[in-house]
């Protein structure tokens, strides 16, 4: 900030507490000449984010405490390293066998993000639409998103999975699109090991190979009744 831009921030801090005005030519001075030199690479507003009077507003607010100059210094400067932690660097324009010059673009924006000329240049988000072309067709190809070949080799981790895959390829009813009424295991949740106490308390939680004989039972009769006559 120049002088003159100084003297108008303080001028609106003392509108807003008071307690900052000086009375006195002298200490007016010194103030502003104080002001000066820790405000003079503040500046005072930018075309993106920034403005010394909303920073000054803030402070008034949320302390009991008079504003110093480095107060706004300080909000400046976290301002600044904000905008760079969200700036990627685009890639330069220059030729990248250019390093001198390919570099002197790389800082340029960087200073201009960091001076608030420039909006931080962010990651693009995945945004929602449809699928491009050649995407649905081969899709349309292989059935699935996931290719054979990838499946099967997945098989290996994921055998609940592939037992309800192979059991579909097979007309098999698939035991987990029901609930388990033996161990209360959710549609789709493999299911698990019921261990009672004498006592009659349940135990044990481990995760059955196969699903409870009552659970394919179940399954079988809900087929049964959907199947078309």
């Amino acid at each position: 900030m120049e002088r003159n831009e100084v003297a108008a921030v303080l001028a609106y801090i003392g509108r807003l507490d008071p307690r900052t005005i000086r009375s006195g030519t002298g200490e007016t001075r010194d103030q502003l000449a104080q002001w000066h030199e820790l405000l003079h690479d503040v500046p005072f507003t930018t075309a993106h984010g920034w403005d010394v009077r909303e920073a000054i507003r803030a402070h008034t607010l949320d302390s009991p405490y008079p504003i110093l100059p480095v107060d706004l210094a300080r909000k400046w400067r976290a301002h600044r390293r904000d905008r760079l932690d969200r700036h990627t660097d685009p890639t330069p324009t220059a030729d990248p066998d250019d390093p001198a010059v390919w570099r002197a673009e790389l800082l340029r924006t960087r200073n201009s993000v960091a001076a608030g000329v420039a909006a931080p240049s962010t990651h693009r988000q995945i945004t929602r639409g449809s699928p491009p072309r050649h995407v649905e067709e081969r899709l349309r190809e292989i059935g699935s998103p996931i290719p054979p070949a990838a499946r099967a080799e997945l098989a290996r981790y994921r055998p609940t999975r592939a037992a309800r895959l192979a059991a579909v390829d097979t007309s098999v009813p698939d035991a987990l699109g029901v609930r388990c009424e033996w161990c209360h295991a959710p549609v789709g949740a493999p299911c698990r090991q019921r261990r009672t106490t004498p006592d009659g308390a349940a135990r044990g939680n481990a995760v059955r190979a196969t699903p409870h004989p009552s659970r394919i039972d179940l399954a079988v009769a809900r087929m049964g009744r959907h199947r078309p006559a």
